[in-house]
Order: C-alpha cells, then structure tokens, then sequence
C-alpha cells in the first residue's frame, strides 16, 4: 500500500492458485502455523488477509473473537466475507469488513491481536512506521501481533530470496501497481512500538518468516 495505491481486484479470484503454482503450500504454512496460539483472543485487527482463508480458520476455530478486517480490495473483501461466513459459526455478527487504506482508516481497539500476512511487504518504510505507530495506542496490554513476510537470508541463499522477491514485486507491479520494491523492516518498527518477538520460524530455507510479537507497555 503506497500513495499510489494498488488495485488488487483482477488478481482477488485466482490470487489463490496463483500463490500455490509460485510457492506451494509454503505461505498457508506461515499463516497457520501459530494459529493454536491465538484461540484465547477476544478482538482482532486483520489487515490484507486477501481472500480470507487465514481468518475464517481463526473465526471458526476461535468461536469468542470479533475482528475488524481491513482490506483496500473490494473484491478480495467480499471473498473474504463469503469464506468466514462458510465456515464460521455467527461470522456475520463477529466480523467488520472496512473497504479502506490501514493507513487512515479509523482504528476501534483495544484490540489484542493483529494479524499482517505478507501485508507488511506492500508498505514502505515510512508506510509501515506510520501504521505501527496508528495501531499502537489501540494494543491492549499483552497484545499479540502475528507478522508473515518474505525475508532475505544470510549465506548461500541470500541471492535466490533476492531474485525472487525482486521477480514478486515485479510481478505485482504489472498486475495491481504496487509501487514497493523492497522489503521494509518491520522488527525495528515493533520493537520501537514496545513489542518483543516471542516466537519465529522460517521456511524455504529461511526466504519466509512467521513471526509472533507481544506488546508489553512501558510503565511509568
């Protein structure tokens, strides 16, 4: 998500099939991996969870959480909705879609869980600051905050995960206009925010990382 904002409408449908030719099942993997982590959640703040498939496993498998979803796509909103209403129970109660940019779009909270798979990517480093600094005062103390992202490695595969994440910019480029073309540090943003990374586990060799982050507020 940049000034010039893209439009992911054309890829929502088959966005699906698309990431599983590319990757397989590596970034569903990273989605759910620390999904039994997240059944005590009361109220969730998911941003680009594209067709939902991450948040309809959570609704359905976290029957207490409320969540606020946040997509500028309003195609992959209506896939996502259609997706958690299939397979949550009361999704349509427990759930808010908001058709807008996560960097002006009015935050509710407290929330404690924020959910951003392969969303962080879109942003630039300024972008990302700005959102983590808006979604800050909303944490509720103990918050988590679930990060999955490509990542560039150290030794030997460090060249490979730099053609391909330059070769997936470049392709959404071409389909939706995303301006981004460099991975932004999300860690240094979050630890500046007051979280701690509590727990990470990579794939493919390290090019993907899926993150847990807890909020742990300053005392004065």
């Amino acid at each position: 998500m940049t000034t010039a904002q893209p439009n992911f409408d054309l890829i929502a449908r088959p966005y699906r099939w698309l990431e599983y030719i590319t990757l397989g099942r590596a970034l569903e993997d990273c989605r759910l991996h620390y999904l039994p982590s997240l059944l005590k959640r009361k109220q969730a703040l998911v941003l680009g969870d594209g067709d939902g498939r991450f948040l309809a496993q959570l609704l359905a498998e976290n029957p207490h959480l409320r969540a606020d979803a946040i997509d500028t796509s309003a195609a992959m909103l209506l896939l996502l909705r259609k997706r958690c209403e299939g397979l949550a129970p009361n999704a349509s109660t427990r759930l808010k879609t908001h058709q807008a940019n996560a960097l002006t779009c009015p935050l509710d909270g407290p929330y404690d869980l924020i959910v951003t798979h392969f969303f962080l990517d879109c942003l630039t480093q300024p972008d990302l600051e700005n959102l983590v600094n808006r979604i800050a005062p909303t944490l509720a103390p103990k918050a988590l905050w679930l990060v999955s992202d490509f990542h560039i490695p150290s030794g030997p595969m460090r060249l490979p995960a730099k053609v391909l994440v330059r070769t997936l910019y470049l392709a959404f480029r071409i389909l939706t206009g995303l301006r981004t073309a460099r991975l932004p540090d999300h860690a240094t943003s979050l630890q500046q925010a007051g979280l701690t990374r509590i727990a990470h586990r990579h794939r493919l060799a390290g090019i993907l990382v899926t993150e847990l982050w807890q909020f742990n507020p300053a005392t004065p």
